[in-house]
């Protein structure tokens, strides 16, 4: 039988999630890496492993960026990468971390100014809102907007109404279909061979622990998902992440004009890669540390390996 190559089937639904600000997820891609070390680029999602390389956590990365000019010490902006579904300790976590910002700039396509209720109110009947609460459901984890009080004073709106993002999509000859169709030209392009993790998926909904089984088989694959990243934006930006993070920006700049110094920006991390471009060419601020947050503990007894031929 010939193997499939490619982004398998559960690679392509999770890079759709990723392009309608479902998991945001984009590895490896940025500006240079803090430290200064010309061409390595900073990282927003990695894996951790323990010596017998087991996976330990699924973390994502807060990156503090400062003026480049050494006389300046004001503002700092650090960019907060999102999960969209992770632990309940990972959000505890980050609710702790905001309330030492001055702003918290969040993503939320709504009209501007909207605030979610704490509990993350009705919920929503979108295809992706749907996905994202069967996930929370599968792999035994919580959905974002549950768990982050957004209620705070200090975190603000900043991102497209529905209707702002739908006239950038018009503007752009976007739709859902184009995105999907250059997802699917990634796909059809990569010569990655997926035989044995498919095995692993499959043999992961039989474990005992299933939860923990599939996060770590799907774990693997939010680290393949910087090319279908790249392939919604296109050759030219897309209005799913650059317009929106142009509408983010504008936000930010009030808030630095209205003399806040201490800000963050909690987006998805499939937006940080343009973010940090931005930052530097607009803004003028240069990454210099990164902080590590465990999004999924991925500790456990490891799903089964597939037996495979010699």
């Amino acid at each position: 039988m010939k193997r499939f190559k490619g982004l398998r089937p559960i690679g392509l639904v999770m890079a759709v999630v990723v392009a309608f600000g479902g998991l945001g997820f984009a590895a490896g891609a940025g500006a240079d890496e803090p430290g200064g070390k010309p061409g390595r680029k900073t990282e927003f999602v990695r894996i951790t492993r323990d010596h017998k390389k087991q996976p330990l956590a699924l973390e994502t990365a807060v990156v503090t960026h400062v003026p480049r000019d050494c006389g300046q010490a004001t503002p700092t902006v650090d960019l907060v990468a999102a999960v969209h579904v992770a632990d309940r300790a990972y959000y505890e976590e980050l609710n702790r971390l905001f309330a030492k910002y001055d702003a918290v700039l969040y993503e939320l396509v709504a009209p501007e100014g909207t605030r979610i209720p704490k509990g993350g109110g009705a919920g929503s009947s979108h295809p992706v809102s749907v996905l994202q609460n069967a996930m929370t459901r599968v792999l035994d984890l919580e959905f974002q907007l549950r768990v982050v009080d957004y209620t705070k004073d200090n975190l603000i709106h900043a991102d497209l109404s529905g209707e702002q993002l739908a006239g950038a999509m018009r503007e752009r000859g976007e739709s859902f279909w184009t995105i999907l169709a250059r997802v699917m030209g990634h796909a059809m392009a990569d010569q990655k061979d997926y035989t044995v993790a498919d095995a692993r998926l499959v043999m992961a909904l039989f474990d005992k622990n299933r939860a923990m089984a599939l996060k770590r088989v799907l774990a693997e694959d939010f680290l393949d998902l910087e090319g279908s990243i790249q392939a919604i934006e296109g050759p030219n930006g897309s209005a799913i992440i650059a317009d929106r993070n142009k509408a983010a920006l504008k936000v930010l700049r009030k808030q630095i004009d209205a003399g806040k110094e201490k800000i963050a920006i909690f987006y998805g991390a499939g937006h940080m890669a343009d973010f940090q471009d931005r930052l530097r060419d607009e803004f003028g601020l240069a990454p210099i540390s990164t902080r590590w947050l465990a999004a999924w503990n991925l500790k456990g007894q490891p799903p089964a390996k597939p037996a495979t031929n010699k």
